[in-house]
């Protein structure tokens, strides 16, 4: 694999023996490819500026300038760049917070190493994951929800659809295949449900379909 194919990724750790550990089995990989490392949030958003990555896996709890702030800023800046979330712990606030700020992924940091080589696969093509632990807090949103029955009017019922898929972590290839229509439509489609919810990524979209219960079916 060239190097223009492969997946170009910044860690971001203030702790080294961290950032070691994941370069150490990322760098075994023939599609990732990193390009460097930042020890707190306001070296990451300098580093992104000049490497320019294509995913950032990012510390949520840094010295300077924490990952959530990092992640919001970087999204900002570079709306197409990814970042998937490591944190040590999960609380829901922060959970919510870092999908909020873009994150479009969120692994512990006791995750298997093959596991976040999926999630930086996932994240680069424009898929959403989540630990199962995250999953299931986002689960109890559901359960707590009192959205109104309608909540999306403005949603057509095959936006609906898609926002139910973007919901299930799937991409915009991925939705194309399921629901017989072009990766261009599929993209389309995403583009509209952003801007009629007035949302900035599909992370941020699929914590909107939890919370108001739009589900993709299985």
């Amino acid at each position: 694999m060239s190097a223009l194919d492969r997946i170009r990724v910044l860690i971001v750790d203030d702790h080294a023996v961290v950032r070691r550990g994941l370069r150490g089995f990322l760098e075994l990989l023939d599609d990732i490819e990193i390009v460097g490392e930042a020890e707190n949030g306001r070296l990451a958003v300098d580093a992104a500026r000049s490497l320019r990555p294509d995913v950032v896996l990012m510390d949520l709890l840094m010295p300077v300038l924490d990952g959530i702030a990092a992640t919001a800023q970087l999204r900002d800046e570079q709306p197409d760049l990814q970042v998937v979330a490591l944190t040590s712990f999960v609380e829901e606030d922060r959970v919510t917070a870092a999908i909020e700020a873009g994150a479009s992924g969120f692994l512990l940091k006791d995750a298997e190493a093959d596991e976040v080589a999926a999630a930086i696969r996932a994240a680069h093509r424009g898929e959403v994951r989540f630990d199962p632990a995250v999953a299931r807090i986002l689960a109890r949103r559901v359960a707590q929800s009192r959205a109104p029955a309608n909540p999306a009017p403005a949603l057509t019922d095959r936006e609906r659809e898609v926002l139910g898929l973007i919901a299930r972590g799937l991409g915009n290839q991925a939705i194309a295949d399921q629901l017989g229509i072009t990766e261009r439509t599929a993209r389309t489609h995403v583009s509209n449900i952003l801007g009629k919810l007035d949302l900035s990524s599909r992370t941020q979209a699929a914590l909107w379909a939890v919370e108001h219960r739009i589900a993709g079916s299985e």
